[in-house]
Formats: structure tokens, C-alpha cells, sequence
């Protein structure tokens, strides 16, 4: 690695000294227009080039303006490596060589011609990935140079224009004595072209892991360390983490990976927040019981802990409701012809609306798979933050409502069997101020897994304001056979289909279920009530249906 690294700066060094001996090193500036209109607050593209060496950069690197991470580009032309830097972070500076992406370049060079700054310029084409690039050069300098990789070897490009729209314009060229140095000062890391590329795209967002290969399987032998909490004889993963300030606009994500470690069925899972801000939260229902939570009772004979919001008490925030397929990596061993089973399962989701409640917070967040399997499945789970420079500020008001996914199933908490009557989900709050643009972000599934259980029968899903009906729809998804390939031990019937191909109520083994946004319009300060009515089917036998259900008001202050 040593040698790679002064070798590079040895280039540099005869760059430079050839330079002082020669007047022919410049220094092109380059500007962006999209549909013919400049780009406003740009960086200008900026290239420095003589007889051995050609550097990509930008102005805002020479004055040192720049944010972290950026990159910087050099060509040795006469061994035509190609040497991408990056700067991370004011610490860490990678590069990566490649003795390809240049060398390798094709171009249809065609008859038109035109000036660019009073320079005879000659038109190439090519297509990268689809897309249409219209390159202008110039030989009469005797210089090679462009402000991308695309073309270096063509002459010195003065314009670059990708699908007809979007164009580098040569905006002036300077004659310089010798072209700057502009090396990185701190020590230099080399990778490979591969992981150069993940180490630059993981720089620009931020990272905030909660949980790596963690087990959520039913055993009374699961036990907390340090860092993550076990409850529900491990079906719930728990942990506390520092959230960082977020820019408001900025794109949020969770995702999860899962892996079976031994269940084969497919199984509810969530990701949630345990709000702290009242008396009582959902922990006092995890580390002493159940029967700690806020009873909901609507008159059905049966007592639900912990599903609806009181006086002293907030329910679990939902941030995903995801399903586990059939098996995934564990009974890849099954073998069907031209069938490849998937090794995991990756869900992705944005919950940037969740900005207040995450922004500089300290939260309890905590992940669930419903299982009674001794192996269980395996999860990792990760919060990302992706900055938005022009991102709109949204919303700046949630309160969560309800959550009738019974997480703590394996510790006693009830199904959500309450909406076998006329009252079915009924849910009081009080806005202490007036609250705009308000809108519920409803996540529904049925549950049954029977002929006609409510997995597999469409069901109506009312939501009712202050007694008026606001919303209604059938929540069911039809696209259940997409993702056979995550379901290995999925059963097969005699009808051609696997079990996974059935169509459900608003899920499929393998996927996320996307919150669906109810606008309720202003709200005014003082009480409300939210109802949900759902037409939950009969028992049958030891066979019944369930609905899990969550709520989260979002607004405006």
C-alpha cells in the first residue's frame, strides 16, 4: 500500500515540475445548467491539466468551502491510471485506483463541429447506462482534460450534456505556470474501487445501528446484557439510544434485516417507540406485567392492557409493521426447480414524519416478532438520517392514539379481538392547543389464518372523528405471490399455489405495510374521540380473528 501511495504523490511531483518548465498547464471552469437555466448556489467544476497530469475538482475544495465528503480526481496519462480521493471527514481520506474506466471508454465521434470560446470543437456520443452523453472537444490546445472521467482521452472537453438537459459548460480557461498542489494533507487509506464507493456513500448520511443479529425467539432462558433488554421471554428486544439533532426536512429511515434461526411460519413483527412523557408507559407493563397497563374495555367481556391512550398513559408509537416470510435462510436447504431462495429479508421504510419525537430525544426503541420457536428469527436494525438541503420542514405535532398489536402476546397481553361489536376501537384525547392540517397515520392488518378467518376475507376499516365517519376503505394486498423467493417453507396446495401467494389483509409474508394517512383537517384545542369499526368474523373452534391496529396524530403547532 506504501508504494501505490508514493508512487501517486511521485506522479504529482513531476507534474508539477514539468509544469514550471512549460507554459502549457491550465485551468478550466466549468458550470452546471439544467434545462438551459444555470444552476443557482452551484460549486463550479474545476480541472487543472498539462502534458502528464489532469485534475478534477471543484472551487469550493480550493477554497476550502467544501463540506464533507468530497472528492478529488486525478489522470495519469501515461500509465492512464485513474485516481479517485475522497475526504471523508476532516480525519479520514481514502483513494482507490482504477485502470479502467478510462482506458476502456468508446465514443461514435461524429462530423459537427462548433466554437466554444473561440476553440474548433469536434461532437462524440455515448451511453452510459441508458443514458444519452454528448460530448464537445477541442484538440487546439494539445492538452487532454474533461469534468467528469467521461472522455479524458478525446482532447480537452469544454462541454458535457447528459440526455439532452443537463450540461457542464466550459465557463473560462486560464493559463497557469504550474498546476497547484492540492494533495490531501493527512495520511491516505487505499481500498479497493468497491469498498471506496460504499465508504463514500455511507459518508454523506448517518448511521445510528440499534440492534445487530439480535435473536427474538420464545425461551424462558433469554436474558438482557448491558446494552439490550429481553421481555416476553424474548419476542421483544428493547434499547435505549441517543438520537443526534436532525435538520428539519432531513429524510429518516429504519430498516430491518431478518433471518429465520429456526421458526418457519410467518409472523407479525413491529418497531416501535415506547413514549415516556406520561406516568405510566409501556415499560411498566415489560418489566412487571401486564396487568401494569391501562385496561381498554368496550363491553365485549374481555380487558385489553396497553392499547389506548389515557389520561397518565401513552401507547407504543409504531415506526414499522413488517412480516416475516416463511423460513427465509434457514430452509433454504428446500429444493424446488428454478426456485433461488432469498439468504434475508431487508425492509426499508421512511418515517421522516417522526422528526419531532426523534430530533436530539433520548428513546426507548424496541423491535418484536411473534413466535413461540425456540431458534426464533434473527434481526438487525438500523435508524439512518439523510440531510435535505432543500427539504420542507413538515410536520411539528405527534401524539400517538392507539396500538392493538398485542407485542406482549407472549407475556400475556391480549389479542385484538375488539372489534366484535358495535363500539369496537373507541379512543378520547384532548388537544391542549389547536392543531393544523391533522392527519391519522393508520396502520390496519387483519389477522386469522384460517378459510375464513380475517387474514384472508376483505374486510371494511372505518374511522370515524367525533362521530363522523371521515374514512373508510378495504386495507388488502393482491401482490403476496412477488415474494415467493423469501418464502422457502411455505406450503404448497394442490391448486399450483403456495401459501405466500395467498392474497391478505393488508400484508404478505415477507413485506412492510405502509401507514396509510387519513387527513382529519384542523382540529380545534379541547377533547376528541377517534373510532374504528371493523366487521371482525365469527370464531370458529379454537380459531378466531384479530385486528392490530395503530393510530399516530401528526400535525401542525
Amino acid at each position: 500500500m506504501k508504494n501505490y501511495i508514493a508512487a501517486f504523490f511521485l506522479l504529482l511531483a513531476i507534474s508539477f515540475s514539468h509544469a514550471q518548465k512549460t507554459p502549457t498547464a491550465i485551468k478550466v471552469t466549468y458550470l452546471k445548467t439544467s434545462n438551459g437555466k444555470l444552476v443557482e448556489n452551484q460549486d463550479p467544476v474545476v480541472i487543472f491539466a498539462n502534458l502528464i497530469t489532469t485534475v478534477i475538482t471543484t472551487q469550493h475544495i480550493l477554497d476550502k468551502k467544501s463540506e464533507f465528503p468530497y472528492e478529488q480526481s486525478y489522470i495519469d496519462r501515461k500509465t492512464g491510471y485513474y485516481y479517485q480521493l475522497a475526504q471523508l471527514n476532516a480525519e479520514k481520506t481514502t483513494m482507490t485506483i482504477d485502470s479502467s474506466s478510462i482506458g476502456k471508454q468508446t465514443f461514435e465521434i461524429l462530423d459537427d463541429t462548433k466554437m466554444i470560446l473561440g476553440y474548433k470543437c469536434r461532437k462524440a456520443k455515448t451511453v452510459i447506462n441508458s443514458n444519452n452523453i454528448e460530448l464537445w472537444y477541442t484538440d487546439e490546445l494539445g492538452l487532454k482534460g474533461a469534468p467528469t472521467v467521461l472522455g479524458q482521452n478525446l482532447g480537452l472537453v469544454l462541454e458535457v450534456t447528459r440526455n439532452g438537459n443537463y450540461t457542464f459548460s466550459v465557463e473560462k480557461i486560464e493559463e497557469m505556470k504550474s498546476i497547484p498542489s492540492i494533495a490531501p494533507q493527512k495520511k491516505i487509506k487505499k481500498v479497493d474501487i468497491l469498498t471506496y464507493r460504499d465508504l463514500l456513500w455511507k459518508s454523506r448520511f448517518t448511521i445510528i445501528p440499534v440492534f445487530k443479529n439480535e435473536v427474538i425467539n420464545f425461551s424462558d432462558k433469554s436474558k438482557s446484557n448491558d446494552s439490550v433488554f429481553k421481555y416476553a421471554n424474548g419476542t421483544i428486544v428493547l434499547r435505549k439510544i441517543k438520537i443526534p439533532e436532525i435538520k428539519k426536512g432531513s429524510q429518516i429511515f429504519v430498516d430491518v434485516s431478518e433471518q429465520s434461526n429456526g421458526d418457519a411460519y410467518d409472523r407479525t413483527g413491529s418497531v416501535f417507540i415506547i413514549p415516556t412523557d406520561n406516568k405510566l408507559s409501556f415499560l411498566n407493563g415489560l418489566q412487571n406485567s401486564a396487568k401494569e397497563l391501562p385496561v381498554y374495555d368496550n363491553g365485549n367481556g374481555k380487558q385489553y392492557q396497553g392499547v389506548v391512550r389515557t389520561d397518565n398513559y401513552s401507547p407504543l408509537l409504531e415506526l414499522m409493521r413488517f412480516f416475516t416470510p416463511f423460513g427465509v435462510k434457514q430452509y433454504n436447504t428446500i429444493q424446488l426447480k428454478n426456485k433461488t431462495w432469498q439468504d434475508s429479508v431487508y425492509y426499508r421504510q421512511d418515517i421522516s414524519e417522526m422528526h419531532p419525537v426523534l430530533s436530539g430525544k433520548e428513546i426507548w426503541i424496541g423491535a418484536n416478532i411473534g413466535n413461540y420457536d425456540k431458534g426464533g428469527h434473527k434481526i438487525s436494525l438500523n435508524l439512518t438520517i439523510h440531510p435535505e438541503e432543500d427539504g420542507k420542514a413538515g410536520s411539528d405535532f405527534i401524539l400517538p392514539l392507539f396500538n392493538t398489536n398485542n407485542v406482549m402476546e407472549m407475556a400475556g397481553q391480549e389479542y385484538a379481538t375488539m372489534f366484535n361489536n358495535d363500539k369496537g376501537l373507541e379512543v378520547g384525547f384532548t388537544l391542549a392547543a389547536n392543531v393544523k392540517n391533522a392527519r391519522l397515520r393508520y396502520i390496519t392488518t387483519g389477522h386469522g389464518g384460517w378459510e375464513n378467518g380475517d387474514e384472508f376475507v376483505q374486510k371494511k376499516n372505518t374511522v370515524l372523528l367525533d362521530g363522523k365517519n371521515v374514512y373508510s376503505f378495504i386495507p388488502w394486498r393482491m401482490d403476496c405471490g412477488s415474494f415467493r423467493s423469501y418464502n422457502p417453507a411455505s406450503g404448497n396446495f394442490n391448486n399450483g399455489l403456495s401459501s405466500s401467494d395467498y392474497s391478505r389483509s393488508n400484508w404478505c409474508p415477507g413485506t412492510v405495510t405502509n401507514p396509510v394517512y387519513i387527513d382529519l383537517g384542523n382540529l380545534a384545542a379541547g377533547k376528541h374521540t377517534i373510532q374504528i369499526k371493523i366487521p371482525q368474523g365469527e370464531p370458529e373452534g379454537n380459531s378466531f380473528s384479530s385486528w392490530n391496529v395503530s393510530g399516530v396524530l401528526i400535525g401542525e403547532k
